[in-house]
């Protein structure tokens, strides 16, 4: 039987103030619902939502928190749903709960990428109400508290990393010590017990020699903080057996070598006394330059005050000293939860200065110029991977840092995606290579009769986006490599004097097994070769022979972008290093090249004379020397060249005749401009060197349909 008043009592030990019928009411419909459900312990349910009530009234959070914390599993684990809440306890607590369960559901998988969302999403979500947080990290205390009866030692070590990983750094970031300090204990238990073990161990063989330093410090400050009119209280305090563990990694050291694993506080009443308090100590001991820390006249983003600083005490020992009012104190070791108890009653609590530090960190994380120092013993380094952006209607999109509007839109959908033409950000319009921030709301814009662009590829980052484009992209060359193949073939049959296209194209997709599209694609695309042509159309017509000549493409697999690591030819390359080649210059096997290092996107080839590389002269360590691997250059590169054909019939077929001969194949052209004399195009051709690539131009220039060409190094 569950004694309700003997659990309010206990709550009310904490010197708290709250509704007691309203908990009460709590507490049974938390016996209720959870029923005869048991935790692996063999306890009911039950005990775990009472306990973290007990956490959040230990806290001295409000009414709400309680009430939160003693139904925070009730939605996830029973019948009872957010409507049931909302009606018999309110709208704020039914949200609260809600606030819960998404944290909850949010999975954790020991990889940094995916830390950084889950941890992005726990701030996105506390920063509607901290309270949320604030319960969600007693309801992981009290499991891992209680961890030692999961019987899965995987489990136990999966649950002891996230907290490590996640929750440890949320309850410091926030300034709960206390919590941080208990799951940082707790997981260093299930996760390195040999390791705890034998510092606890060792700090049995030297307890007596620091018992008696410690008690001679406190003497010492205390006897002189009285003589100068100071009231304060004195302590002294060992550090954490997973604290001295991490510094003995830190400074390589053995435990006798660390000379600060004790620590005192001084607790004042105000706030001038800090400063008095001191003075007095500087007088006392000796300080050790450069390790004084003024937190209280420069707070910590969290709220945290204290004066620091290190001294010379007895035995010669360095000893930590930290000074600070009773508040302070209170603050420093419940962080925003003490802030919320100073604070009740303000009707504008929502907008109270603990809420400040997390939209502030938001932006710190966006725009600090060092955020790996600052922030090296969090996992909020792991957040540049991501920004997070928000449809019109509030829902959460996440995408790897860069990315931009097409990004977007092909994360919501890919029809969205084929048709976008710009968006609305923020309510601005801009365009579709525009690169989104952090908190962005984007509206997709878009036109039914928008197609996919090749130059689409070179504006996303996102998988998805690549892909889809790629399909679409596929299936777009499709339609026009068909209708290429419908026209060659058509003019090809011609000129031998077959004027039944259909019925000479029957014969050869009857002996090749293939539907009439599948043999115009090939005949398109080049792979389609003459014999099989000359043979199964007309064999005893030469001239066929001759005409088709321009089928011949010997089509090479576009496998530039497909290469495995081993077929990079490439030497002087980073290991590990992501390598492309860029799309500005287009370098050739033979040509002069450089490698430039782009942030998170590894190493980009250029040729030498690119234009690009002038906006590196001031940053000339970006740059790396890199050569051709010649045993390995054999796959086929892009060429870009600009060409000027004499308009008249037939240029296009003498010119893609002669490229195919040279043993090339066209990837794609377009139409720059025209005029009654002459088309100006632009040629993407695939060769294997740049020797391959000289051949064909100076090919080309001899061809009277060829007014000039030339290849382009830069865009």
């Amino acid at each position: 039987m569950v004694d309700y008043q003997e659990i309010i009592n206990k709550y009310k030990s904490y010197d708290i103030n709250f509704n007691e019928e309203l908990v009460s009411k709590a507490i049974e419909f938390a016996v209720k619902y959870h029923g005869s459900q048991i935790r692996e312990s063999g306890e009911p349910y039950y005990n775990h939502p009472i306990a973290v009530g007990e956490i959040i009234a230990q806290m001295c959070l409000d009414t709400d928190s309680i009430v939160t914390a003693l139904l925070h599993d009730t939605i996830e684990d029973t019948k009872l749903t957010y409507d049931d809440i909302k009606e018999h306890f309110g709208l704020e607590v039914a949200n609260l709960v809600e606030g819960v369960t998404k944290l909850t559901k949010i999975e954790f998988i020991p990889e940094n990428v995916r830390q950084a969302e889950n941890f992005r999403k726990l701030l996105l979500a506390m920063s509607d109400d901290i309270r949320v947080l604030l319960v969600k990290l007693a309801d992981r205390l009290h499991n891992m508290r209680t961890i030692s009866f999961v019987k899965s030692e995987e489990k136990r070590k999966r649950k002891a990393l996230e907290t490590m990983e996640i929750y440890a750094p949320l309850a410091e970031r926030i300034g709960i010590q206390q919590i941080k300090t208990e799951l940082q204990d707790i997981c260093f238990r299930v996760l390195y017990p040999k390791a705890r073990e034998s510092i606890l161990n060792r700090f049995k063989n030297i307890a007596t020699d620091k018992d008696h330093l410690v008690e001679q410090v406190v003497g010492e400050i205390q006897s002189k903080l009285q003589e100068n009119n100071i009231k304060a209280t004195v302590y002294g305090r060992r550090k954490t057996p997973y604290s001295t563990w991490m510094k003995m990694k830190q400074k390589n050291v053995g435990i006798d070598q660390l000379s600060d694993i004790i620590a005192f506080r001084i607790i004042v009443e105000k706030v001038e006394e800090c400063y008095q308090a001191l003075g007095v100590i500087h007088r006392v001991y000796k300080m050790v330059p450069g390790n004084f820390q003024d937190f209280i006249s420069i707070p910590k983003s969290n709220g945290y005050q204290s004066l620091h600083t290190v001294v010379i005490g007895p035995l010669l020992q360095k000893i930590e000293i930290q000074i600070r009012t009773i508040q302070m104190h209170n603050i420093a070791e419940l962080g925003v939860a003490a802030h919320w108890r100073y604070k009740q009653g303000d009707p504008d609590s929502s907008q109270c200065s603990e809420y400040a530090w997390i939209r502030e960190l938001l932006s710190i994380v966006e725009y600090q110029n060092d955020p790996e120092e600052s922030l090296k013993n969090t996992k909020l380094a792991m957040y540049y991977n991501q920004v997070f952006c928000f449809t019109p209607k509030g829902n959460l999109v996440a995408l790897p840092k860069g990315a931009t509007v097409i990004d977007f839109a092909y994360m919501v959908h890919t029809d969205i995606g084929n048709c976008c033409m710009g968006a609305k950000v923020n309510g601005c319009e801009v365009g579709i290579d525009t690169k989104l921030v952090n908190g962005d709301q984007v509206e997709i814009l878009t036109d039914k009769v928008k197609t996919v662009a090749p130059f689409w590829e070179n504006i996303i980052v996102t998988g998805k986006a690549r892909s889809e484009i790629h399909k679409t992209l596929q299936v777009e060359r499709r339609k026009q490599y068909i209708k290429l193949g419908d026209n060659i073939i058509s003019k090809a049959l011609k000129n031998i004097g077959i004027t039944n296209k259909d019925e000479a194209l029957v014969k050869v997709c009857n002996f090749l097994k293939k539907d009439k599209d599948s043999l115009l694609l090939a005949i398109g695309n080049g792979s389609l070769t003459r014999e099989e042509i000359v043979k199964h159309v007309t064999p005893k017509k030469g001239r066929l022979s001759s005409t088709l000549s321009l089928l011949n493409f010997n089509r090479r697999k576009k496998t530039i972008l497909q290469q495995e690591n081993d077929a990079i030819p490439i030497k002087g390359l980073i290991s590990g290093m992501a390598m492309h080649f860029a799309k500005c210059c287009y370098p050739l096997p033979g040509d002069n090249i450089v490698g430039i290092i782009n942030k998170g996107d590894g190493v980009n080839i250029h040729t030498a004379e690119c234009d690009v590389l002038n906006s590196f002269k001031t940053t000339p360590e970006k740059i790396i020397n890199v050569t051709w691997d010649s045993n390995k250059a054999n796959i086929p590169f892009i060429c870009k060249i600009k060409i000027s054909l004499i308009n008249k019939p037939g240029s296009l077929a003498i010119l893609t005749s002669e490229i195919a001969g040279d043993g090339a194949n066209v990837i794609n052209f377009k139409l720059d401009s025209r005029n009654q004399d002459l088309f100006e195009m632009t040629f993407y051709i695939e060769v294997l060197s740049l020797v391959h690539a000289k051949k064909i131009i100076n090919n080309l220039r001899t061809k009277e349909v060829i007014h000039q060409i030339e290849r382009v190094h830069n865009n």
